[in-house]
């Protein structure tokens, strides 16, 4: 039991005060862009120490004290063709990753669940539509903020929902995204997804979810006076936990 809590993992799926690194990851893309990240500041810090070393090589070298006559060269073509291969080659290293990631964020994966996200100022709506079996039953429902004076203990200021999105973990899901009024944008840093809700269009996201947990998220579109006062909550949870919230919801 004392080996078991040692091992114990404490995720951060919601913005921390002063936070500045990522969310974790809780789906295969953000993780992706994680590590997108990383390798990209590899080679930024590759470069910034090979400029530093050449800005202070050229100021030590060639202070006016140590060369009062300066070599009158105006090109080289080796040096030429030096710089301009190495960042080549860099950008090759980066860009293949990066396509990589992004085709397979394109990616259409036949889904589980299909849930259909409707913008409005300023609050969610979801539409479980597989659950559908007449206008008068459907599994829909609006998620407003819980305003800071209504809190309960542990609850996030800002972030928390009267009615959460809940879905199963471990299990292909397919986002809707559209908007009844205005541009959103519905975001939740820990599962990678950004995609914004334009009205008369539909727009489509697949997320999977590695790991049960909550994960919060705002709109990431200005959409008028109460765009901080929009945010998301995602529950993910068991399969069977999943079932029965659905079986409650439809009662």
């Amino acid at each position: 039991m004392k080996n078991e809590w040692l091992f114990q993992i404490a995720y951060m799926d919601a913005a921390e005060p002063w936070q500045y690194g990522f969310q974790d990851a809780a789906t295969p893309m953000m993780q992706g862009i994680i590590d997108l990240h990383h390798d990209i500041f590899f080679f930024l810090m590759v470069i910034l120490i090979f400029v530093l070393w050449m800005l202070v090589r050229v100021l030590w070298h060639f202070h006016y004290k140590k060369n009062p006559i300066p070599e009158r060269i105006v090109h080289g073509t080796t040096i030429e063709i030096i710089w301009t291969i190495f960042p080549s080659i860099i950008l090759m290293f980066i860009a293949i990753p990066s396509f990589a990631l992004l085709y397979s964020m394109d990616e259409v994966v036949d889904p589980a669940i299909t849930i259909k996200v409707i913008g409005h100022q300023w609050y969610w709506t979801y539409e479980y539509s597989d659950y559908n079996t007449s206008d008068e039953q459907s599994l829909t429902f609006d998620s407003y903020m819980i305003p800071e004076d209504d809190l309960e203990l542990g609850q996030l200021r800002l972030l928390e929902v009267d009615n959460r999105v809940v879905v199963p973990a471990k299990t292909h899901l397919r986002m809707i995204i559209t908007s009844a009024d205005v541009l959103h944008s519905w975001a939740v840093p820990s599962l990678g997804v950004k995609c914004d809700a334009v009205p008369g269009r539909l727009n489509q996201t697949s997320i999977f979810i590695k790991r049960e947990g909550v994960y919060y998220g705002q709109c990431s579109e200005l959409c008028g006076t109460n765009h901080a006062f929009m945010p998301i909550v995602v529950e993910a949870v068991s399969f069977n936990d999943y079932v029965s919230w659905v079986s409650n919801k439809l009662d």
